[in-house]
C-alpha cells in the first residue's frame, strides 16, 4: 500500500501528519546550551543586531521571524520587543502553571494539564483539528519544563521530550527574555524537532494536499508590481506555527491587567484578532466558530481537572 492510500484507509494517520505540521510546542534533552554558557549579553548582543529590522518590517510590531530547514530537522525563531515590564513577563512566562493558559489559544490544541512528577512539572498536551472533537480523536502529547536561569534582568527555560510521532524525534523549545532600559522587555523563542522518513512523508502528503497553498512570512521575491511572494513548503509551516504561539504569548500578556472572570475572553478574542491582522497565512476559521470551539474546550478542561 502506498502512503497516500495509507492515509485513506487509516484516518488516525492523517492526525499523526497533522500533529507533526502543527508545530506542537515540544523539547528535547538536548539543550540548546550548557546552562554555564547562558547569561544575558548573547541576548543582548541580539537585540542590537536587529534594531533595523525590528523598527522597520512586514509586522507592524517590533517583531523578527526566521526559520531554517535541513535534510533532517526544522527550526523556527522569533524576536520581539513587548510592551511589558520584564517582571510581568518573567511572572507569565517562567512559570508552568501559566503555559496551559497560553497553549489552549493556539487553533489546534484541544486540552492542557500541568501536574508535577517527581521534581518537575508535566504538561499533558491534546492535539487536534480545528473543530470542536472529543479528546480520544486527538493527539495525546506528555512534555516536561524546566527552568533554564533566572535573575534580576534575564530568564531561560526549556521544554524536554525526546520522541514524537511519525518518527520526529528530538523536539526543543527555548525561551528566554532581557529586561530593556525603556522599561520593555525582549523575547526570544526558538523551536526545532528532527525528523526521519515516516516525518519526511507525512510532511510531502501535507504539502501536496491541503498544505499545497499555504506559506509562511519570509519573502522570497517581489513581483514587479510591488507585491511579495512569500515561502512555501516546510519553512513556511515552522513560520506559520511559530507566529501562532508568540501571538498566543502575547494575547496572555494582554489580559493579565484584566480582572480574572474576563481573561479567558479577552485572551481568546486577542489572539483571533491578531491572528486576522496575517490572515494570507494564519485564516483558518471565521471569529464566532473559534470563540465557540475555545469556549467549549476551556469548560471542558475544567470540567477535567
Amino acid at each position: 500500500m502506498c502512503f497516500s492510500q495509507a492515509f485513506k484507509a487509516r484516518p488516525s494517520l492523517w492526525m499523526l501528519m497533522f500533529v507533526l505540521v502543527c508545530g506542537v510546542w515540544l523539547a528535547s534533552g538536548k539543550s540548546f546550551a550548557a546552562v554555564s554558557d547562558i547569561s544575558v549579553e548573547p541576548l543582548r548582543a541580539k537585540y542590537a543586531e536587529l534594531g533595523e529590522q525590528l523598527r522597520n518590517n512586514q509586522f507592524q510590531r517590533a517583531l523578527y521571524l526566521d526559520s531554517s530547514q535541513s535534510s533532517t530537522d526544522l527550526k523556527g525563531e522569533i524576536y520581539a520587543v513587548v510592551d511589558y515590564p520584564f517582571d510581568i513577563v518573567n511572572g507569565a512566562l517562567n512559570n508552568p502553571a501559566h503555559w496551559c493558559d497560553v497553549l489552549m489559544l493556539h487553533i489546534n490544541v484541544k486540552y492542557c494539564n500541568a501536574s508535577r512528577h517527581g521534581d518537575g512539572t508535566v504538561l499533558s498536551v491534546n492535539i487536534g483539528r480545528k473543530y470542536f472533537q472529543p479528546l480520544e480523536d486527538a493527539y495525546r502529547l506528555d512534555f516536561n519544563y524546566r527552568a533554564v536561569v533566572t535573575t534580576p534582568e534575564y530568564f531561560a527555560l526549556e521544554l524536554n521530550a525526546d520522541d514524537g510521532p511519525l518518527s520526529t524525534h528530538d523536539y526543543r523549545i527555548w525561551i528566554e527574555a532581557t529586561s530593556l532600559d525603556d522599561g520593555r522587555t525582549f523575547l526570544h523563542v526558538t523551536y526545532a524537532y528532527e525528523f526521519g522518513l515516516i516525518g519526511r512523508l507525512a510532511m510531502q502528503v501535507y504539502l501536496a494536499t491541503i498544505g499545497r497553498d499555504k506559506v509562511g512570512f519570509t519573502v522570497t521575491e517581489t513581483l514587479s508590481n510591488g507585491h511579495p511572494v512569500y515561502i512555501k513548503g516546510v519553512r513556511g509551516v515552522v513560520e506559520r506555527n511559530t507566529m501562532r504561539y508568540y501571538l498566543a504569548i502575547d494575547a496572555y500578556f494582554d489580559a493579565l491587567t484584566t480582572s480574572p472572570e474576563d481573561q479567558l475572553e479577552k485572551r481568546l478574542q486577542k489572539w483571533y484578532h491578531s491572528a486576522e491582522q496575517y490572515a494570507r497565512q494564519l485564516h483558518e476559521v471565521e471569529r464566532e466558530d473559534y470563540l465557540d470551539m475555545k469556549r467549549r474546550e476551556y469548560q471542558r478542561q475544567q470540567v477535567a481537572q
